[in-house]
């Protein structure tokens, strides 16, 4: 997969077909439609282009509004290059872009990308106070020579998927729904760092994650993961929030990885949240608190090994 990141120095050989969105967490109606989409590329000889921003455009739209980001660019890119898309331009959306005309945004695309085909869905709208909508870009495909196609949401049990629902979700801390609308598991990914230690004081010692402020969480409490370091995966229980039972710190992404014992200070975790066990609460006594991390630990086992059995036979 090419990786753009300026549409000037884009140098392709090939004409493209191509959709433009945020594509944030690259869910399960965001595969249906680049699916298709590469389908419809390769049917017609072309290559197969996504086109996408960061920052989110909301946050350049509405500074006021606070972004949670279910992916960052990364993580966007690996997702796609998995579908096998051939082109990912990641284009940084600032208040220049915010100002483009879409006649200048649609015709940029078609001299630097190619841009041949561009498919839509029936609310999208691009450039300046979103004047390209359908119907204008459809007359400027007239104009530049690239067709316009609508696509339909994609619609799940009867609501359609999308990346504010799937926040909301996380919100709840319904990451089994969650899971089913992105078709993978919700992640949380950093470097682990150093805590308070008081896991250890406990029997319990965990990973303390250093999570970007931006990244989407999902909602205080205990929780059943996988704990992925690099090509191993692990049961863990984590635990989201504050630490009521001692201070009531700043929130934190705590993860016991279960019949494991390395260090591993500075190396970077991926946990997958699998299921919520329970909110997180404040315990009368060390005591309690320490019973209750069993019965988590061994609920947690229970689910991830049916988890783990599933996923051998689907």
């Amino acid at each position: 997969m090419l990786l753009i990141d300026n549409w000037e120095q884009a140098n392709l050989d090939r004409d493209t077909v191509a959709t433009i969105g945020a594509f944030d967490g690259v869910h399960r109606g965001h595969q249906h439609l680049i699916r298709g989409l590469i389908a419809r590329a390769r049917e017609t000889e072309r290559l197969s282009m996504v086109i996408t921003f960061h920052p989110h455009p909301v946050a350049v739209l509405r500074p006021d509004l606070e972004i949670r980001y279910l992916t960052t660019p990364g993580e966007k890119a690996v997702l796609m290059e998995q579908l096998s898309l051939d082109i990912l331009a990641i284009l940084p959306f600032d208040a220049q872009m915010a100002q483009m005309p879409a006649a200048d945004f649609t015709r940029a695309l078609v001299q630097h990308l190619h841009m041949r085909e561009l498919w839509v869905g029936p609310d999208f709208a691009l450039g300046r106070n979103r004047e390209g909508d359908f119907a204008a870009l459809t007359a400027l495909g007239a104009e530049l020579g690239f067709a316009v196609r609508k696509v339909e949401p994609f619609v799940l049990d009867g609501e359609v998927v999308s990346s504010t629902r799937i926040r909301t979700l996380l919100a709840q801390g319904d990451v089994r729904t969650a899971t089913r609308l992105l078709g993978r598991y919700p992640t949380v990914a950093g470097e682990v760092v150093h805590g308070a230690r008081r896991g250890h004081a406990l029997g319990y010692p965990t990973a303390n994650l250093e999570v970007r402020q931006e990244r989407a969480v999902p909602a205080d409490g205990v929780y059943a993961v996988f704990a992925v370091l690099g090509p191993e995966r692990y049961f863990g229980v984590a635990n989201i929030g504050v630490r009521p039972s001692f201070d009531n710190g700043a929130r934190t992404v705590e993860t016991f990885i279960l019949d494991f014992d390395q260090d591993i200070y500075g190396c970077d975790l991926v946990v997958e949240f699998v299921e919520r066990l329970r909110p997180e609460q404040r315990f009368a006594s060390i005591t309690d608190l320490v019973r209750q991390i069993g019965r988590d630990v061994e609920a947690a086992r229970r689910i991830l090994e049916d988890e783990a059995r599933n996923r051998q036979n689907p």
